[in-house]
């Protein structure tokens, strides 16, 4: 092509040859330039996405409780709960009873067929302790004594006594021992007639005994019906009658003598639960 077409076709530009190569080449250096930073650049991109993608053991999400295998062991019961089994229902015996209309405490207790007392389940025990059934209040009794022990198998009665206001007088101190030909194990008292049970005042035999917790009055049976004191460390506990209605209990730690007078002794009625079968 003529030098001056060349010319003509850039526009009327003068330009050598010789600029024209090199102006060319410029731009083509240029554009490898940057096709390769773009390329460097998209390579570093893909490396950091993949490492990105790479879970690191801080990173990975914890698995639901739900979705982790039960072990076959966890499924096995433990030798320990194979050892402490719940009570049969079979030897849980259920107590009800109208209480007598009185107010006062409970006590009550499980007797075999020749009136042994076997188990104390109650004693100077409030209505509200006992569940209240359509008509009666209700306990339970799980077959064994006062040892934790199981009875066999038979017939058991059940009976108590509701104990009123009983009055206990502090006569402190007492400057010498009981007269010990006065002194009794027991005294007989009549208590008041339940009229519930259509009958005749109840005799019955009262004794005193101790512990940790102090004196009481009891059954000559064993049956606890009312706390007298709250004297630790009583080595002896006496019982005197002061007439018809009312005793005189004495006790000691065993250095000094102490005098109680408990009257209203009568104020007592007693109920019966009547025999069941324990199997």
């Amino acid at each position: 092509m003529p030098r001056r077409s060349f010319m003509r076709r850039l526009g009327g530009i003068s330009i050598s040859r010789y600029q024209l190569i090199r102006d060319v080449s410029a731009p083509l250096d240029m554009t490898t330039k940057i096709k390769t930073a773009i390329l460097t650049v998209f390579l570093a991109y893909a490396a950091l996405a993949q490492k990105s993608q790479t879970p690191t053991p801080s990173a990975m999400p914890e698995e639901a409780p739900s979705l982790s295998p039960i072990p076959i062991e966890s499924l096995t019961p433990t030798p320990a709960s194979e050892q402490t089994p719940s009570a049969s229902p079979a030897r849980s015996i259920r107590i009800s009873f109208v209480p007598p209309p009185l107010e006062g405490r409970i006590s009550l207790g499980i007797y075999d067929s020749k009136g042994k007392l076997l188990r104390v389940l109650h004693h100077e025990a409030d209505l509200n302790e006992f569940k209240i059934g359509a008509d009666a209040l209700v306990t339970q009794w799980d077959g064994k004594n006062d040892n934790g022990e199981d009875l066999p198998a038979g017939r058991y009665h059940a009976r108590g006594y509701l104990v009123g206001s009983l009055r206990v007088e502090d006569l402190n101190q007492a400057a010498a021992s009981p007269p010990e030909n006065n002194s009794n194990a027991s005294v007989k008292v009549n208590l008041m007639a339940n009229p519930l049970a259509n009958d005749k005042p109840t005799p019955v035999e009262l004794g005193t005994g101790f512990d940790n917790d102090g004196s009481y009055l009891k059954t000559n049976d064993g049956l606890r019906l009312f706390t007298i004191s709250k004297s630790p460390n009583l080595s002896r506990v006496s019982l005197i009658r002061k007439g018809d209605k009312s005793v005189d209990v004495w006790q000691t730690d065993g250095t000094v003598f102490h005098q109680f007078r408990i009257s209203n002794v009568d104020q007592m009625m007693a109920f019966d639960c009547g025999e069941f079968e324990l199997k």
